[in-house]
């Protein structure tokens, strides 16, 4: 088992999601106390193991219908203890948890409420049949419990008909937390919900929905909608969080790109080719004349190519005319920021003087110049001007 584990357990040390190895059901026997009265697969969890976690699988009356994890030589298990209190009982009471093991290495919390639904499933058929108090069941439990373990591991969802009882489990997707919104970060909507009626989503997504158009940054988002600005920032964040949308670097022509490595997939993938062509077209043939032809690949490539250190957008316009060849340079550096084939750099300044000004003070090397401007509300150009003219500020370019 030892070596097994061993063998399975990610380097460093890490969570990660693992399978469910084992469904196992305890009851507390009057006589014999708590037991293991069916698991599968069978012997999975040995006698020893069990006995020295007994206590906190049928735990005392203050613990029950509560979440209760054990991680413990090598297993970490997942229960729901629940007690029920009727006269037809021995003791006047039935003791049950129904817990799911994994190894201990992995990542549980999204089982949790699947192991909390099936043991409220499991207490209704209880009381209204004995469905795990009689012995007759026990095959048809064993059975059941074979079915969600095979299912759960499998497809992520279960059906469980029972009688005239259906009950549906599925194991919800763990999302890492959505990151912190900034002024300056420019919300644009995911593709496929463009065309969303505004009468589907929440009062605040209304009234911020309609600024958001891939340029304006969250600060301008909320002086136009005229929402306060921390509302506007929790909306951005939650539609970020369900996919709904995503965040992108201020777009301006003072900045400076450069194409990364995921740039090969414009000649490698012919559908994601084809959408950049008509994502970046200046003109559209069904709004201006039919004859309008999609901007070449080759042209496309070229302008992502030349991006890079010490080139500016408005440099690399000024050199390509991109909208000479039918291309918005703007949409341009929107799809490559999307799609991850083009990362901006930024400008950190820092103050290396002694006595900082309130303006200084925000030079630390951690405030990026969109940052900065939109804390003081001034502009790049003034921002960089004063920067340049002073010269115990350094700037660092990442």
């Amino acid at each position: 088992m030892e070596r097994d584990q061993l063998l399975r357990e990610p380097k460093g040390g890490k969570m990660k999601d693992g399978p469910i190895r084992c469904i196992l059901l305890s009851e507390f026997h009057v006589v014999a106390g708590s037991k293991i009265s069916c698991q599968v697969p069978e012997n999975f969890i040995t006698k020893e193991i069990f006995d020295s976690i007994r206590t906190y699988i049928i735990p005392k009356p203050q613990l029950q219908r509560c979440i209760l994890t054990i991680n413990t030589l090598g297993h970490k298990v997942i229960g729901y203890p629940v007690r029920i209190n009727h006269v037809r009982y021995q003791r006047n009471f039935f003791y049950f948890n129904l817990c799911f093991v994994f190894d201990s290495w992995s990542r549980t919390v999204q089982y949790e409420a699947v192991v909390k639904k099936l043991s409220e499933y499991l207490l209704m058929m209880e009381e209204e049949g004995s469905f795990l108090s009689n012995a007759e069941n026990n095959s048809n439990i064993s059975n059941l419990l074979a079915c969600i373990l095979r299912d759960l591991n499998q497809r992520q969802v279960a059906t469980i008909v029972e009688g005239d009882t259906t009950i549906y489990l599925k194991i919800g997707r763990l999302k890492s937390d959505p990151p912190v919104v900034q002024d300056h970060q420019v919300p644009l909507l995911c593709r496929g919900f463009e065309d969303t009626d505004l009468d589907s989503w929440d009062l605040t997504t209304q009234q911020v929905l309609p600024f958001i158009n891939g340029i304006n940054h969250v600060a301008r988002i909320a002086a136009e909608a005229d929402v306060e600005n921390q509302l506007v920032k929790s909306c951005i964040q939650n539609l970020v969080y369900y996919g709904v949308m995503q965040l992108l670097p201020l777009l301006k022509y003072s900045n400076v790109y450069m194409c990364t490595r995921e740039l090969q997939k414009l000649t490698r993938d012919r559908s994601l080719a084809d959408e950049c062509r008509k994502y970046v077209q200046l003109q559209h043939a069904e709004k201006v004349d039919t004859t309008v032809r999609l901007p070449s690949l080759f042209n496309i490539l070229q302008l992502y190519s030349q991006m890079t250190h010490g080139v500016t957008l408005r440099s690399l316009c000024q050199r390509l005319c991109p909208r000479d060849n039918n291309i918005d340079e703007r949409k341009l550096v929107s799809f490559g920021l999307q799609h991850n084939l083009i990362r901006c750099i930024n400008k950190y300044p820092i103050y290396t003087g002694s006595i900082p000004t309130p303006k200084h003070k925000l030079y630390t090397g951690l405030n990026s110049l969109d940052e900065i401007c939109c804390k003081t509300g001034l502009s790049p150009s003034r921002i960089e001007q004063e920067i340049d003219m002073d010269s115990n500020v350094t700037v660092i370019w990442k």
